[in-house]
């Protein structure tokens, strides 16, 4: 098998896995996805500051630079969900206006929070695949393993999104397939690296850095407010629960991907 066709199939293994992790989701019961929005919010969360955050620090020139790069994400998916909530207020009945817009509690927010995950999910992945690239580039066994260890921190994370796609108002069928269509950045960006590796090497850190500010953004800006109209004790508590056993599922994958990877 050449270099080449070796990153390609480890990169499209990735999208195949994003697709099965969807349909095992569809197997939850339409009730428990607005519950399993916390275990959503928490692998987000686990898996922004956790991995991807320290990975970028850990290769960046300028942690000011940085810093400035995830600030600016944030920014730039304020702005960005502002245009999609105002071409829905513009094309049908928006809940943000009217004397009832603080009443209402609508089941899902017409995409938005969806749209920030896809967004934000599509730049991982890319990096993914050019970080793939570099390490088959390094040594073969090294990119064999590099693939499990991407492979091992997306089952929390492809789950995470398909749920949030699911309680942001879309279908079954479109989230596997925006699941897909967000999985082969992955294939492109082990293209790109293959081919123009060190040209992009510099800008790792800070496509990762977008990347983990659309998930802070997703899960701060938009699903944490949601969690908030349940006062109640036991929903308060069960919800910190999922939340906790979601950064704690990412911290476990990445743990145990990392002495795989050591071992090895």
């Amino acid at each position: 098998m050449s270099l080449l066709a070796a990153i390609l199939l480890a990169s499209t293994a990735g999208g195949v896995l994003s697709v099965l992790l969807a349909t095992m989701a569809l197997r939850l019961k339409a009730e428990w996805v607005p519950v399993m929005v916390s275990y959503a919010i928490g692998a987000l969360l686990g898996a922004a500051f956790l991995e991807i955050l320290p990975h970028a620090l850990e290769h960046a020139g300028s942690m000011q630079a940085l810093s400035a790069t995830v600030l600016g994400g944030i920014m730039g998916f304020f702005i960005l969900e502002k245009l999609v909530l105002w071409r829905h207020c513009h094309t049908e009945h928006c809940e943000a206006h009217g004397a009832d817009a603080f009443a209402a509690q609508p089941q899902h927010d017409h995409g938005r929070s969806g749209l920030m995950i896809t967004v934000g999910d599509t730049v991982h992945n890319f990096v993914d695949g050019v970080m793939i690239a570099a390490a088959f580039l390094v040594d073969f066994k090294l990119g064999v393993v590099t693939a499990f260890a991407i492979a091992a921190h997306e089952v929390p994370q492809e789950l995470g999104d398909f749920l949030i796609l699911r309680h942001s108002g879309y279908s079954n069928r479109q989230a596997i397939l925006l699941n897909l269509l967000s999985s082969l950045a992955m294939l492109v960006g082990a293209l790109l690296g293959y081919f123009l590796l060190a040209p992009l090497e510099w800008i790792l850190p800070y496509m990762l850095a977008i990347a983990a500010s659309g998930m802070i953004y997703v899960a701060v800006a938009d699903l944490i407010p949601g969690l908030h109209k349940r006062t109640e004790l036991i929903h308060t508590g069960q919800q910190a629960l999922l939340i906790g056993l979601g950064i704690f599922t990412v911290w476990a994958a990445g743990t145990l991907a990392h002495a795989w990877m050591y071992s090895h």
